[in-house]
């Protein structure tokens, strides 16, 4: 038997996939380590994972893999369950606003597409 998961990770459509391709088997390894802390610990250090002030309940996971910083925001939805939707490379202090309204947008995207399931 495993260890106990406090929360699920699953992915909105492919936006994860085609960042998380480009990346080195360094990377990946560190993303899968990261995922692995989320799911498992009670209470993640904000080193890894950080509401985004400022926004309708974002969060990021936060990769450092050598000099290399990356993002990969996320949400909550019934509870437990992360939804990843997009990732970059951060290359400046500040998380780019452009990044922010992506994510904002495949957010929306989401809750739409669910609301538009269960009525069908």
């Amino acid at each position: 038997m495993g260890p106990q998961k406090y929360r699920a990770i699953s992915f909105y459509k492919d936006y994860f996939f085609e960042f998380f391709e480009n990346q080195s088997q360094k990377v990946k390894n560190k993303i899968i380590w990261t995922f692995r802390l989320i799911e498992e610990l009670q209470q993640i250090p904000k080193t890894y994972f950080k509401y985004l002030a400022g926004t309708d309940a974002l969060y990021e996971i936060r990769v450092q893999s050598g000099r290399n910083i990356f993002r990969l925001f996320c949400f909550f939805d019934d509870g437990n369950l992360v939804i990843l939707i997009n990732a970059f490379q951060k290359k400046t202090q500040k998380t780019p606003q452009q990044e922010i309204d992506m994510a904002n947008k495949l957010k929306n995207d989401y809750y739409e597409e669910k609301k538009q399931s269960k009525k069908t």
